[in-house]
């Protein structure tokens, strides 16, 4: 399996409010934009992957579709003096779905929907909330998805995502992956059967 370098969409005033993206179109804030421009540095920094410039130059770019992570993909390629639209996109890679949740918090959730609620709390993996999508089904076409990957490639993507690789790539429990945070403005590393956060976490 090539070496995956994933890349989470920078932050958004729904993330700051923390409430349900899922497939609804939330452009970046100011500090997810910074994010975005910053992560440039851990792609290329000593400290961090260290990719030269001949490699970042013939890597392949590939983005969920979704605004908030084009955004994201194209502040990064700037910071890396990349053309901003040399990427390309994959719907296999689109938010797992919060179908009818989407836009609530979780205490708004379990306000309106108090049976759906207990029901994804007793099994995050499984459960498909009304209209949107388990983990399950989002790992069905995430592993479709991998399994097209042909070199070594940087991803940008969802927290939902992520968490998803982490079970398909580097076998963590899903009931470890569910809870797991997923940092924005860091790489996750998916190398050898293995995942690990460059720069770690706590680091900045």
């Amino acid at each position: 399996m090539p070496v995956l370098y994933f890349i989470r969409h920078g932050e958004t005033d729904w993330n700051r409010e923390g409430r349900l993206q899922g497939q609804t179109e939330i452009p970046l804030n100011a500090r997810g934009r910074t994010q975005a421009s910053s992560v440039a540095a851990h792609v290329t920094g000593k400290w961090g992957i260290g990719l030269s410039a001949d490699t970042i130059a013939t890597m392949p770019f590939i983005s969920s579709p979704m605004v908030r992570t084009r955004e994201t993909m194209e502040l990064l390629r700037g910071g890396l003096g990349l053309p901003a639209s040399g990427y390309a996109t994959d719907d296999r890679l689109i938010e797992i779905g919060f179908g009818s949740w989407e836009g609530k918090t979780w205490p708004e959730v379990k306000a309106q929907d108090p049976a759906g609620a207990s029901a994804r709390r007793m099994d995050k993996w499984g459960y498909v909330p009304p209209g949107g999508e388990s983990y399950v089904m989002v790992r069905e076409r995430v592993a479709d998805w991998v399994s097209s990957v042909r070199e070594d490639t940087l991803v940008v993507a969802h927290g939902g995502i992520a968490r998803v690789m982490l079970v398909h790539l580097a076998k963590v429990p899903t009931i470890e992956a569910v809870k797991t945070d997923i940092w924005q403005g860091k790489i996750l590393h998916f190398d050898k059967g293995r995942a690990r956060w460059v720069p770690g976490p706590g680091h900045h």
